[in-house]
């Protein structure tokens, strides 16, 4: 059975799930922002990013020293939990992580199951396990120049953090393991947008989304009239 198209048990179309992958600053969340909007009310999206271990048992001088651009900062257990959830038709629990201290907030987040489930991060495709669940793959395409610019105003507006320590990650950790797990991605994509892309490419991905959706939904539809009769 492909784990993309199985049915969840309330015997609906198992929803679409999407991958959004790119480097830090390439634009995943905007573009999932604009999708999840052109596809309402059928999408609904969630971020990587809150399924970082939580570090609240580890001293505050020590978490300035570890490698949050690798991925096995990240709760992939809980991550696959979620994901299974969604594709059984279940409403789900979603982690909420506090970039400025590194620990989990204790409140989790309820997401309900949509037709189309978005998800963005850094890694969605490092790991086979998840690359195989998702329906479409995409992967964004952006220079480094202008993913350390995003970057970097991000992390000064939201995070909390001083110029300089975010200049020494992005030299220290950032584009190494970039280049070791993020690019290498690409090659899984089943879409790959340069940086530029704008309202024409969103516009594009939502109308192949409907389109798998339509299809879905006819099949589901001759298949339970099958069983009915």
């Amino acid at each position: 059975m492909d784990p993309r198209t199985s049915k969840p048990l309330n015997g609906a179309p198992a929803p679409l799930l999407v991958a959004i992958v790119g480097g830090s600053g390439a634009g995943k969340t905007w573009l999932a922002k604009k999708l999840r909007a052109a596809l309402d009310p059928d999408a609904t999206h969630f971020s990587l990013d809150d399924f970082y271990h939580d570090c609240s048992r580890i001293a505050p001088e020590r978490r300035a020293k570890i490698n949050f651009d690798h991925p096995r900062t990240i709760d992939w257990d809980c991550m696959e939990k979620v994901l299974t959830d969604l594709r059984s038709g279940r409403t789900t629990r979603l982690p909420r992580y506090d970039f400025k201290t590194h620990c989990r907030v204790r409140e989790k987040t309820a997401l309900a199951c949509k037709p189309v489930v978005l998800v963005d991060g850094l890694w969605l495709l490092h790991r086979r396990s998840l690359r195989r669940l998702f329906a479409l793959k995409i992967f964004i395409d952006c220079p480094v120049r202008t993913r350390r610019g995003r970057r970097l105003l991000r992390d000064l507006r939201s995070r909390g953090r001083t110029r300089a320590s975010i200049l020494e990650q992005l030299k220290n950790t950032v584009e190494p393991m970039h280049e070791r797990f993020v690019a290498p991605q690409r090659k899984w994509a089943d879409v790959v947008l340069r940086h530029t892309f704008g309202a024409s490419d969103v516009r594009r991905l939502a109308r192949e989304l409907r389109g798998k959706l339509d299809v879905l939904r006819s099949d589901n539809q001759k298949t339970n009239h099958e069983i009915a009769k």
